[in-house]
């Protein structure tokens, strides 16, 4: 994998590219009444638009995808070990990828101090990454084409974008399908809202609106951005690893049918 260059090194470079952008564009935000929507956006930014490029690795997710069928023929392993195995080899790479830019973006923001603000940061991007990954893969193994694939993968990642809570605040999402069920499966909604609660909690915004009114973290979470504060940022992550492992799980599942289903259907065109 690492000398896949288009799959390793040049995402590398793209993801500090933008996060130097993000850096700067976000230079030093403050605790202002702008400042505000400032950091909303960059969490939302950072947390889905960077984190969707990993479909930009979907052509090398089909080309491991013709490698495992090979070699499955040829009894070398089975899907368990393959899914199991490219989990693994990833995850070391995608934490690279999110450490490092990451704290390009981070630090020149003026978010939080503190390591543990910022390794709670990073490892929401890691779980947004592999998430992505994840359904890349799945799609890879129901897809196999390289377009319809790319197309598929990002139109699943828009509507869960989209509703995610932020460019349409929860209380105004239509019950019926965007409420529920899909702003509740958006994994989005569980990263923004964990890196907002890890953000904005013992925050004071001061001054605002000139009259000198102060107001609290918790009380923009409640109101301006209508987060669910009855529980923990550690539960949105929670939340997000267990998402993880849902989705490489059905991707097993969708191997393991495939095992059987595609024997059966060139049965039936033999037959036929």
């Amino acid at each position: 994998m690492h000398r896949d260059k288009g799959y390793y090194w040049l995402r590398f470079v793209i993801y500090i590219g933008l996060c130097l952008s993000i850096g700067t564009i976000y230079f030093n935000v403050g605790h202002n009444i702008a400042s505000i929507q400032a950091r909303a956006s960059m969490i939302m930014f950072t947390s889905t638009f960077i984190t969707m490029m990993a479909v930009g690795g979907f052509p090398s997710f089909v080309e491991d995808m013709k490698i495992f069928r090979k070699e499955q023929l040829n009894g070398h392993y089975g899907a368990t070990s393959f899914v199991i195995s490219n989990t693994l080899s990833s995850t070391p790479y995608l934490g690279l990828i999110c450490i490092i830019p990451g704290a390009i973006a981070y630090y020149p923001t003026g978010l939080q101090r503190g390591i543990d603000h910022f390794l709670y940061f990073a490892t929401v991007l890691w779980a947004c990454t592999m998430l992505v990954e994840g359904l890349m893969m799945i799609v890879a193994a129901i897809v196999p084409d390289f377009l319809l694939g790319i197309i598929t993968g990002s139109g699943i990642q828009g509507l869960l974008m989209l509703n995610a809570g932020f460019f349409r605040l929860p209380s105004d999402l239509p019950k019926p399908i965007w409420r529920y069920p899909t702003y509740y499966i958006s994994y989005h909604k569980y990263a923004t809202q964990g890196l907002y609660k890890n953000e904005f909690v013992g925050l004071v915004f001061k001054d605002l609106g000139g009259g000198g009114l102060s107001v609290s973290g918790e009380y923009i979470l409640k109101t301006y951005l209508q987060v669910e504060m009855g529980y923990s940022k550690w539960v949105d992550l929670a939340i997000l690893l267990a998402m993880v492992m849902i989705y490489r799980v059905l991707f097993l599942v969708i191997i393991k049918i495939a095992e059987i289903v595609k024997p059966l259907i060139k049965c039936s065109s033999i037959n036929v």
